[in-house]
């Protein structure tokens, strides 16, 4: 589909939505028609400050081959950027990667004025007419009203490559998850594991959020192709609440999926743990209540569940690895995503 957007002379502009693009993240798309995290229908069933953050577009792509130039946006944003321990870039621009899978490469992110909420950015420009996979991701914390992508008018343009397999892998937590405090989209760490491994992934990450809702269990058993969950809420809720609400969710999910393998997080280490002692002590009671479980349900015949012990995902020095002492600079979330990635990869080749 071709339309006609304001912008520069020789700019064909695309919409996203339509073939041969494909979008990525966004399970209830094709129904609703909405850049949205959770399904519309949701709204009445789960907590407003869920249903607000759901439409924050993290996780979601669009995803494309084309031999043009140049590569242009044009975005329109429910709001402007407003957050002070996270770049604008992170919270309300887009950001293009180039290259097929497990080769895609960084190539630019949007450029805009501060306070806006409506621009005009160029991704890439100066580049030869060979044909290149793209990936653009969506901003991490705010929503996304409308976006165009804006091509020669020559170019062509075609599918992109596949995924190694059909499946979802959706991750579901806290601020942490959504992609807090990344510099950039790319750099959420879902979004680096999702091009570490070439297969989609849907960012159910809540700001605040993450409480283990057992509505939100049921939305996600719902997901089409779901292939894989990471847990990784418990930094939202008191030892009292993830004792409660974990077996919770995961029973909901093995009403539906009985194989589905299901990873199970414990929070990473904070730099307020080195210095009061109730948080030191919440989250390893925490991690040790998560690890048990896991157990627990492994001895009784669960194995495809497991569990990640969040001590060690920033490694050594992990409060340099952080924006404000909790949420992961992207060195945070590249080191987060190294273990991530391996235990996903791990239980994804498991016949149990």
């Amino acid at each position: 589909m071709r339309i006609v957007v304001p912008g520069g002379e020789g700019v064909v502009w695309h919409s996203p939505r339509a073939a041969p693009f494909r979008l990525a993240g966004f399970p209830w798309i094709e129904r609703d028609g909405k850049y949205r995290r959770l399904p519309l229908s949701s709204q009445t069933s789960i907590r407003e400050p869920v249903h607000a953050l759901a439409d924050c577009t993290a996780g979601g792509q669009i995803r494309f081959t084309t031999d043009s130039p140049f590569l242009h946006l044009s975005v329109k944003l429910t709001a402007p950027a407003d957050m002070y321990h996270m770049p604008a870039t992170g919270q309300c621009g887009f950001d293009c990667y180039v290259g097929g899978p497990r080769r895609k490469r960084y190539v630019g992110t949007t450029k805009f004025r501060p306070g806006a909420d409506a621009y005009e950015s160029v991704l890439f420009e100066g580049f030869d007419r060979r044909k290149r996979e793209v990936t653009i991701h969506f901003p991490l914390y705010q929503g996304v009203e409308e976006v165009y992508v804006g091509l020669a008018k020559d170019a062509s343009i075609a599918s992109p490559g596949e995924f190694d397999d059909d499946g979802r892998i959706v991750f579901y937590g806290t601020s942490i998850t959504q992609g807090g405090c990344a510099s950039r989209p790319g750099m959420a760490y879902p979004n680096i594991v999702g091009r570490r491994l070439n297969l989609e992934c849907v960012n159910l990450g809540f700001s605040g959020n993450g409480k283990g809702e057992a509505e939100l269990a049921r939305i996600i058993r719902g997901i089409d192709r779901l292939k894989l969950l990471v847990l990784d809420y418990e930094p939202n809720v008191s030892l009292e609440q993830f004792q409660e609400t974990l077996p919770v969710f995961v029973d909901l999910l093995r009403s539906e999926h009985p194989a589905l393998p299901i990873l199970v997080v414990s929070g990473i280490k904070s730099a307020l743990g080195d210095f009061q002692e109730a948080v030191r002590l919440k989250r390893e009671l925490c991690r040790d209540f998560a690890r048990d479980f896991v157990l627990e349900r492994r001895s009784s015949g669960d194995l495809n569940l497991r569990f990640l012990n969040g001590d060690a995902l920033l490694g050594r020095r992990y409060e340099e690895c952080t924006v404000d002492g909790v949420h992961p600079t992207d060195l945070g979330f590249q080191r987060m995503s190294d273990a991530m990635a391996k235990a996903i990869r791990s239980m994804l080749a498991m016949k149990g």
